[in-house]
């Protein structure tokens, strides 16, 4: 595999080859699944373009909980076959094909009834255990453990002691998901993908009844490409059904959207040395460790609005602050919360009034000739999913195609990274960075940070973090726009990195500084660079006001007073 380099060059050089020849594959949609469908088509053999409208992991993939997980409560519900599939693809993430980028995180469960919820409980979290080593990938996780009331709050002193009787602790998985899918996108393409974001679908080619490629609108530079190719996967998630009626079929089924918020406060808020799960009256809550921050989600209710800007509503806020308080001894407030963010799960329709009740499996569906539909599932099975739907294409390619080779193959930046983190001390001496500075680039990009260290030995003022951001440097906002396909300020922000979510100023402080840092990379003057600032500025103080808002309805109607992004 080659190392993929995305820059504006790459992005042109993409489109190009995708309306050049017909392809075999074209995946519509770069969240999780799509670059995930984009990566086994490719390591098949199979010429694959992927094209995604706004920018790589922009929607549902960039907005969920971080957490690589076998689904604690689908146990609950019986759904052993679910639990086992994700508990064997947590442990080959954490073990052979994302080292680097997925960690194991420990979980506190407060039990709050004597006897029988310890019994119940840990039952459940044993069985889980069980079925993680008999996947053949869990042996890496701790198993969970029993802890008495004293104990636990030794661990997790932040608890109201009347809050629990007792406690378990058990291990699931968490990673940066933005990351996570920027990465796969170009390990697809380091083996042969053509990828294009900003690259809008707006109509499907037909011969007939067949799909024959797709109508793909470059958003950045204007211009229109048609796309041929034997079969087309639309991996839209939420957009699903939208992108089904640009073809005027309804489909075989419908996806139906749930939105989830999360909230990020401080790490001193909370005085714990491991995460929460709290069962609520609908769902479970979720504290995660997150760096120098917690995690704290999510919210499960159905939503009909703007599916590209999900909206928090205040109601939504008080909710997560109200459950997450009835433990803690010192409750948190709005002004402990740095950062909000709202997500929507794809969830398949029709089953059930309470979208918390809505199928978390996947479907695979082939409507018309030339055209397969993926849809629903997690993110922790998104290469299943991903497998599933190369398979169903492949039943319409008139050729012999290998299988499905993803359980083999690591992601960009794995392979060496044991020993480079092994190394990490000779690594700080040799780069002038202190080590913790290369134990998080490490941990961001693992082997592929030496491509960082390059960019700081060529201007060692690229190895300075960003003065209102410190837990980045300067060197990793150049990298986003030269090699990892960062169109926009917002990209950076809110996707390549998290400041957009880490920091009280939700990251304007540092909107001009980036803005600068990638100017040299996409060509901007200064009018462009004022443009950048002025819409991030505007789509923070949009995002505020909607979380003032008092319902779904005014705080959509707040978010979209914000315009979508400029266009280069």
């Amino acid at each position: 595999m080659r190392t993929a380099t995305l820059g504006p060059a790459e992005r042109a050089e993409a489109l190009a080859a995708m309306a050049e020849r017909e392809l075999d594959v074209l995946v519509v949609g770069a969240g999780v699944v799509g670059a995930g469908t984009a990566l086994d088509a490719a390591t098949r053999g199979l010429s694959t373009g992927l094209v995604e409208a706004r920018d790589w992991a922009s929607g549902t993939s960039s907005r969920s909980s971080k957490l690589i997980h076998g689904g604690l409560r689908y146990l609950e519900m019986l759904d052993f076959a679910l639990v086992r599939e994700a508990l064997k693809e947590r442990g080959l993430l954490l073990e052979r094909l994302a080292p680097h980028l997925v960690k194991p995180v420990p979980f506190l469960y407060p039990l709050q009834h004597k006897g029988w919820e310890r019994l119940y409980a840990g039952s459940g979290v044993a069985l889980y255990d069980a079925m993680s080593v008999s996947s053949g990938h869990g042996r890496g996780l701790p198993v969970h453990r029993h802890l008495s009331r004293r104990q636990a709050l030794r661990v997790a002193p932040a608890l109201r002691k009347d809050a629990l009787v007792g406690a378990l602790q058990y291990y699931d998985a968490q990673m940066d998901d933005a990351r996570y899918v920027a990465t796969l996108v170009r390990t697809a393409a380091g083996y042969g993908a053509h990828v294009a974001n900003r690259a809008r679908v707006i109509g499907f080619l037909r011969e007939g009844e067949r799909v024959v490629g797709a109508r793909v609108e470059d958003v950045e530079a204007g211009g229109e490409y048609e796309v041929r190719a034997k079969q087309v996967v639309n991996a839209t998630g939420v957009w699903t059904d939208d992108t089904q009626s640009l073809i005027g079929e309804r489909g075989q089924f419908h996806v139906r959207a749930s939105k989830g918020i999360h909230l990020v406060v401080p790490k001193d808020r909370i005085h714990s040395s491991t995460g929460l799960i709290l069962r609520t009256e609908k769902s479970v809550l979720f504290v995660i460790p997150w760096g120098r921050h917690w995690i704290i989600g999510t919210t499960d209710t159905d939503w009909d609005l703007d599916k590209a800007h999900p909206a928090a509503s205040s109601a939504d806020i008080d909710y997560l602050l109200e459950h997450v308080n009835s433990v803690l001894a010192t409750p948190l407030s709005r002004d402990d919360v740095q950062g909000v963010y709202a997500g929507l799960r794809p969830l398949l329709a029709g089953e059930s009034d309470a979208t918390s009740k809505l199928s978390r499996e996947h479907t695979v569906a082939h409507p018309l000739p030339g055209l397969v539909v993926v849809a629903g599932g997690k993110y922790t099975t998104y290469r299943v999913m991903a497998k599933d739907a190369v398979d169903e294409a492949v039943h319409g390619l008139d050729q012999r195609v290998a299988a499905c080779v993803t359980e083999e193959i690591p992601l960009l930046g794995a392979e060496g990274y044991p020993a480079m983190w092994n190394a990490r001390a000779r690594i700080a001496a040799r780069s002038g960075l202190h080590v913790a500075r290369v134990e998080h680039l490490l941990n961001r990009y693992g082997s592929a940070t030496e491509q960082l260290l390059e960019l700081i030995l060529a201007d060692p003022v690229l190895g300075e973090p960003l003065p209102s951001a410190d837990d980045y440097l300067k060197a990793e906002i150049v990298y986003a726009a030269s090699h990892e396909g960062a169109r926009h300020l917002d990209d950076v922000l809110t996707r390549r990195t998290r400041i957009s979510i880490e920091t009280f100023d939700r990251g304007t402080r540092s909107a001009r500084l980036c803005a600068e840092l990638m100017a040299p990379v996409l060509g901007w003057d200064e009018g462009q660079i004022d443009r950048e600032v002025e819409h991030y500025e505007k789509r923070v103080q949009a995002e505020r006001e909607s979380q003032r808002q008092p319902d779904d309805l005014t705080a959509d109607a707040a978010r979209l007073g914000a315009p979508d992004i400029v266009p280069i």
